[in-house]
């Protein structure tokens, strides 16, 4: 069972880097990990390759808490480092869960970070754990660890371990896996998860999003393929092509939320996505207003592409106290709404005696949206009238975002817009159709998952497999 959210949670982060020459990789892999920041706060690491000696450093917190000036020059230099920033939608938070995953085998040295979530990871466990294997994390990502070494006994390469661990694995995955020699970065077969590749003047970088590659100066190459096995060593970069052959379902909501907006994901820029998504949902769901605000962060690009499609003026009508951590607790409703007050505080100014348009990206329980209504009422705000850049959550996920158990999604507990429109106390509310938010990417080279939105998806998914204890079950949250 998933906990209960206010708001969905961020993605992993993935990154690696292959230099030809010896260079401070760990100072790179750092300054690429704090743009990614955004796709995981819970923990975060680096593994560094120095000349087959891998050095590891991780631990629970930010990459800014993690890591400080001594460490990474005691870890530094190499020619490739694997770094990761984690959410965990599978695991739980502690030290022992953070990545990347470090490996010692007779075979050779291994670090691995990845993204996603396999959906026939109990089922694997399982069999593994019966074969004598002891587990020493409860994510997935020791699960691929495992697979990929147990296939390198009979592989002659760590790229061919990686081609046949790809038939066993099934479900989400970006992964950047590090042999003594080489960097390797892993697609799944359907590219539900993000992941690029860029050029240094030493070598690659691999990322979850192309904002971490500006931020150490490498150029945008392109995307990884669905399926595309990619390796970059000393002969330069190279590919594997056997998985290849789909089209691919990314997830639809990296453009939604989940990315940076100057990230750009299979072609498609984020921040123009979300532009066409305002402007959708301003053709959809018109309304007379005075002004149209979005909700920081991921609702202002929408905010601007309503306003702009509407004709009616932008205006900022929050600000983001952007010093407030993850942990900040809220044991009573009286702090609850404190809290909302100390992250966000409205510009009065904006929406006094205004008929205000409020976009934000996403609906989960209700319960964050309520407050942050009452914040503009009790500015003065003549009528509220909020718009989704998302169609409603009506299922799980089983790809790595952790959408709330059933029981808990709103869009599950009433039968009505209308009656959500209630209870959240806005004059009107209108969600992006799954129609459109198919369409607001429309350069990107791929396809969309909308499972949450829908219930279904572009893969068999685990419930509908079996529903033995060692699979996730959805029958508990129907």
């Amino acid at each position: 069972m998933k906990s209960v959210q206010n708001k969905l949670k961020e993605e992993c982060g993935v990154f690696g880097i292959y230099s030809s020459e010896r260079i401070n990789v760990a100072r790179e892999a750092y300054y690429g990990l704090y743009a990614l920041q955004h796709r995981g706060q819970e923990s975060c690491g680096i593994a560094v390759n120095d000349d087959g000696v891998f050095t590891c450093h991780k631990d629970v917190g930010l990459v800014s808490q993690v890591f400080d000036k001594d460490i990474l020059e005691k870890m530094g230099y190499g020619q490739i480092a694997v770094g990761h920033t984690r959410y965990s939608t599978t695991g739980g938070v502690s030290a022992s869960n953070a990545q990347p995953l470090v490996i010692r085998h007779c075979k050779g040295n291994m670090a691995l970070a990845h993204n996603g979530n396999l959906t026939n990871a109990h089922k694997l466990r399982q069999e593994l754990e019966e074969g004598g294997a002891i587990f020493h994390t409860t994510n997935d990502t020791e699960v691929i660890a495992y697979i990929i070494t147990r296939e390198r006994l009979a592989a002659g390469s760590i790229e061919s371990a990686v081609e046949r661990a790809m038939d066993v694995i099934k479900g989400a995955y970006s992964l950047v896996v590090a042999s003594p020699k080489k960097l390797i970065a892993v697609r799944d077969p359907d590219g539900f998860r993000p992941l690029c590749i860029g050029k240094t003047k030493t070598g690659y970088v691999f990322a979850s999003e192309s904002c971490a590659l500006d931020n150490i100066g490498a150029t945008l190459v392109r995307d990884v393929r669905p399926g595309e096995i990619v390796i970059a060593d000393e002969t330069g970069l190279r590919s594997i092509e056997s998985h290849c052959g789909s089209k691919g379902h990314a997830c639809v909501f990296e453009y939604v939320y989940f990315a940076r907006p100057d990230s750009v994901i299979d072609g498609a820029s984020v921040h123009r996505a979300r532009l066409r998504a305002g402007a959708f949902l301003a053709m959809e769901h018109p309304v007379e207003a005075d002004v149209v605000i979005g909700v920081p962060d991921s609702g202002l690009d929408a905010a601007m592409g309503y306003a702009e499609q509407s004709g009616i003026p932008y205006g900022v009508g929050f600000i983001k106290n952007r010093y407030i951590g993850r942990t900040f607790i809220q044991p009573t409703q009286d702090e609850r709404e404190r809290a909302v007050r100390i992250k966000l505080n409205v510009i009065k100014e904006t929406v006094k005696d205004k008929r205000v348009v409020l976009i934000d990206d996403s609906i989960v329980r209700g319960t964050t949206c309520v407050r942050i209504i009452k914040l503009l009422r009790d500015a003065g705000a003549k009528e509220v009238h909020m718009r989704i850049s998302s169609p409603p959550f009506i299922s799980e996920c089983y790809f790595g975002t952790d959408v709330d158990s059933k029981e808990n999604l709103i869009a599950c507990r009433l039968h009505s817009v209308e009656e959500i429109a209630r209870e959240i106390g806005v004059d009107s509310l209108g969600y992006l159709s799954v129609e459109n938010v198919q369409k607001i990417a429309a350069e990107a080279s791929c396809g969309f998952c909308v499972g949450c939105f829908t219930g279904q998806y572009p893969i068999e998914v685990p419930g509908k497999i079996t529903k033995n204890k060692f699979e996730m079950k959805i029958s508990e949250n129907k």
